[in-house]
């Protein structure tokens, strides 16, 4: 088992990175959370891994914590919820996210997903039902859920959709929305487009 990965970054692609450990390359299919937070090419880089056997290849998925990891490992148990699939639902759902789409039996959230058409959205509303209380003991979830009780807010969903529609990635348009929730006091009083033009300020200010 490989469980943590420390070397060189030595290549990046679309989804996934070369480490150089001691002379010898190692391809890792990287979550968002990685991508988004990379060092330059030829600096150190440590990730967290799942190590996956078939009979056709070994493959590495790196995390940038162990709860992120934990995570991964929670949603390829669920029945028919592969490695890729995997992958995307981290990227795409928080679990404030996932916890809202149960709660409400939305299964839109889920049709979010990159590959998940109205059929399997139906069928994992129906499996994580039965695993979201084992999800949320996953982790400490602090840095996966976003301030989770603002994902809960269908105003806070749509000020998300709002910055992805303008080409940010999902992770950031959570972070920005969730801080600018922070920032105020009264959040009833928010309208959309005064929500997602405090949001907007966060990446200005980058």
């Amino acid at each position: 088992m490989i469980s943590l990965i420390r070397g060189k970054l030595i290549e990046v692609d679309t989804d996934k990175v070369i480490v150089d450990v001691g002379g010898v390359g190692y391809e890792i299919e990287a979550s968002s959370s990685v991508l988004s937070s990379l060092p330059l090419t030829g600096e150190e880089i440590s990730l967290f891994c799942h190590f996956i056997v078939r009979d056709d290849a070994h493959l590495l998925y790196g995390f940038s914590s162990k709860d992120e990891r934990s995570l991964f490992r929670a949603y390829i148990r669920i029945n028919g919820v592969g490695p890729k699939l995997g992958m995307a639902l981290l990227a795409s759902l928080t679990i404030g996210d996932l916890q809202y789409a149960v709660e409400q039996n939305d299964a839109s959230a889920l049709k979010n997903v990159p590959g998940v058409g109205q059929k399997t959205a139906e069928r994992l509303l129906v499996e994580l039902k039965n695993q979201l209380s084992d999800l949320l003991k996953t982790s400490s979830l602090s840095d996966l859920t976003h301030s989770t009780s603002h994902h809960l807010t269908p105003l806070a969903k749509e000020a998300e959709q709002a910055l992805m529609a303008l080409g940010y990635r999902q992770q950031e348009s959570s972070a920005a929305v969730s801080t600018a929730l922070n920032e105020v006091s009264e959040h009833n009083s928010l309208s959309l487009n005064e929500l997602v033009r405090l949001a907007l300020r966060n990446f200005i200010r980058e």
